[in-house]
């Protein structure tokens, strides 16, 4: 468990009911993707393991929810990354898990479905695509990474495919960051967008897509982000 500078005294209290967790401290600037990044490869020096689990903090899982990752597993076979979906406990509705290469959201509907995109709010890695495909890249800081380790596996012949049903509940966080915003003043849009929480920050957001896309297509949206910046009124 990685505690990137928290506040709120979680690692004091997992070291307390929990004391065979590795806690792993930060100094809160890991955010999601380095923080990730931490966790696994600290992980992958302590023991050879069947397989590694990504796992969000506002994530509440279900009690079957690593039965559902393994059985999902053992369904589609030995070449493929299990997606674990999650819904809102308000709405009941899907939030986070595979999509369709065209970012549609893959509802579970009683058998695992192949995806081309995954959230990484829990996702689950055998040992052997990790021989393959590696870590989770540690140049993106928070945001990307999920997606870029999905089309990096894919590339090596791996299928990603989502749970037969839910297996958690976590909320999506729905509001645009500061930086589409016409109600912010120009300064702090432009802090937003450059700020790891922005979701696109240019340069990672540029790299992610020559690598995925192409140039053509990471040189264009390098542009649109910062007009939307500049006038985010053309969006609204």
């Amino acid at each position: 468990m990685v505690d990137d500078g928290s506040t709120d005294g979680t690692a004091n209290a997992v070291a307390k009911d929990f004391p065979s967790v590795n806690i792993i401290k930060g100094d809160g600037n890991l955010y999601w993707n380095r923080g990730m990044h931490k966790a696994w490869s600290t992980a992958s020096r302590k023991n050879k393991y069947d397989f590694y689990l990504w796992l969000n903090d506002d994530i509440t899982l279900f009690k079957n929810a690593i039965v559902e990752l393994l059985a999902c597993y053992k369904l589609v076979g030995e070449s493929s990354i299990i997606c674990g979906s999650t819904c809102s406990k308000i709405s009941g509705n899907f939030t986070y898990g595979g999509k369709n290469q065209a970012g549609k959201p893959i509802v579970p509907d009683g058998a695992p479905r192949q995806c081309g995109v995954m959230n990484g709010n829990c996702v689950l890695i055998s040992q052997d695509i990790f021989k393959t495909v590696g870590f989770i890249d540690p140049i993106f800081i928070h945001a990307i990474g999920d997606y870029d380790y999905g089309f990096r596996a894919q590339k090596k012949g791996y299928t990603i495919f989502t749970t037969r049903a839910y297996i958690a509940f976590c909320e999506d966080d729905t509001r645009l960051p500061k930086w589409c915003l016409q109600a912010t003043p120009f300064k702090e849009r432009l802090k937003s967008l450059y700020s790891p929480l922005g979701n696109s920050h240019p340069y990672y957001y540029f790299i992610y897509e020559k690598r995925h896309f192409g140039i053509l297509t990471a040189i264009k949206h390098f542009f649109s982000i910062h007009l939307r910046v500049i006038r985010p009124s053309l969006w609204e």
